[in-house]
């Protein structure tokens, strides 16, 4: 069946277009033509206004609709968490398993594989964040699973036939050598939860590191003669960063100083690095056996450290316009297309041209969400 939306503004990914329509067939952008140029016999669907804009992808969700994926690293755990982001714009996600036991690793890495073959909506890909990462950067994860990576690790990671896959690890517990043959299996490497020296995080990313992990946060930072894995960030014009726009991640003055220094920005990508609690009225979830709270849009373990995010992407986005001061078109390709390309997904994501999905966000004059389609089926925001 063919149908073509009317009446908003369509972003394609990169050109704001008024009137014109989006033409939809079998679950893929067919066209984005003039409204006159629609095609006999086409069923029409008017938006009233707004902004019709790609569907937006999040590199990294642990949580959401009450459901923490360590916690049920399945099938269904990883539907009700991209069904609850769904209702929230994320067309496109990657389930997020972070410092576990090996046996709940692989497991969540057995899941997203079932989930994809299944076709579950909105299930991506993986991110396995730790457990081979830095005590002395830890964050929110449980020191005591904290370890270097092994042979038998690095082998069983490798074998993994999931991708699009992305591994946060610190060069602490993982060797240049052994980045090199991730990247080589084709598992993106992100450097995070590290207290690592520029010229070691240089070393990683020679050595096939991509992306860094929520930039600022859990990381050795920008000093005036050390410049940390910070300053080798946005000093690379290869790496990708990954950043929280929560406003109790990162300041936003810090914010938009990376935003502006980033030698590329077309390599910043907005994430949520959200929790249960997202799409949830639950205020309190646990994370490897310690209670995490919300309060006031802060998550934090019971020492005070925060735990992952309350965030969603439109409220990432409302905060990019609305607190960053930044464009409508360049926050929504930090939401959206620049996740796309750096997943190698950005033939058929992150934008509405021929041929790609039809993964799409509405979104009203005020940035509220209006309607999100996954694959040209329309998600139930109720």
């Amino acid at each position: 069946m063919t149908n073509a939306f009317i009446g908003a503004d369509i972003f394609d990914g990169e050109t704001r277009r008024s009137g014109h329509a989006l033409v939809v067939s079998d679950g893929r952008i067919e066209a984005l033509v003039p409204e006159g140029e629609i095609g006999a016999g086409v069923e029409t669907r008017r938006l009233p206004g707004g902004l019709l804009a790609p569907g937006f992808i999040d590199i990294q969700v642990n949580g959401g609709g009450g459901v923490l994926f360590n916690e049920a690293p399945s099938v269904e755990g990883i539907r009700a968490i991209a069904a609850a982001h769904a209702r929230t714009g994320s067309t496109a996600l990657l389930p997020t398993v972070i410092t576990d036991r090996p046996e709940v690793t692989f497991a969540a890495i057995a899941a997203v594989e079932a989930a994809m073959a299944a076709g579950v909506p909105g299930c991506a890909g993986i991110h396995v964040e730790g457990p081979f990462l830095s005590v002395a950067r830890k964050g929110a994860h449980d020191p005591a699973l904290i370890r270097r990576m092994e042979d038998a690790d690095l082998r069983a990671l490798c074998e993994a036939r999931v991708r699009p896959f992305l591994l946060t690890v610190a060069p602490e517990s993982v060797s240049n050598a052994q980045i090199a043959a991730l990247a080589a299996a084709g598992i993106r490497v992100s450097l995070g939860h590290t207290d690592t020296s520029y010229e070691t995080a240089n070393g990683a990313i020679a050595a096939g590191a991509s992306c860094v992990t929520h930039l600022f946060n859990a990381m050795s930072q920008l000093g005036n003669r050390e410049p940390g894995l910070v300053g080798a960030a946005l000093d690379s014009p290869d790496v990708w960063c990954g950043f929280i726009p929560d406003g109790h991640h990162v300041h936003p003055a810090t914010l938009g100083a990376a935003l502006r220094a980033k030698r590329d920005p077309r390599k910043l990508v907005a994430i949520t690095d959200a929790m249960p609690t997202v799409g949830s009225r639950e205020d309190v979830f646990t994370l490897n056996g310690r209670e995490a709270r919300r309060e006031n849009g802060r998550l934090t373990l019971a020492d005070g450290t925060l735990a992952g995010s309350d965030l969603s992407m439109i409220g990432a986005l409302q905060y990019l316009v609305r607190e960053l001061g930044l464009d409508l078109e360049t926050a929504l390709r930090l939401c959206s297309t620049h996740a796309a390309e750096f997943l190698g997904l950005g033939a058929t994501h992150g934008h509405l041209r021929a041929g790609a999905r039809a993964d799409m966000v509405w979104i009203d004059d005020a940035l509220a969400l209006k309607g999100v389609w996954i694959g040209g089926a329309a998600v139930d925001l109720a």
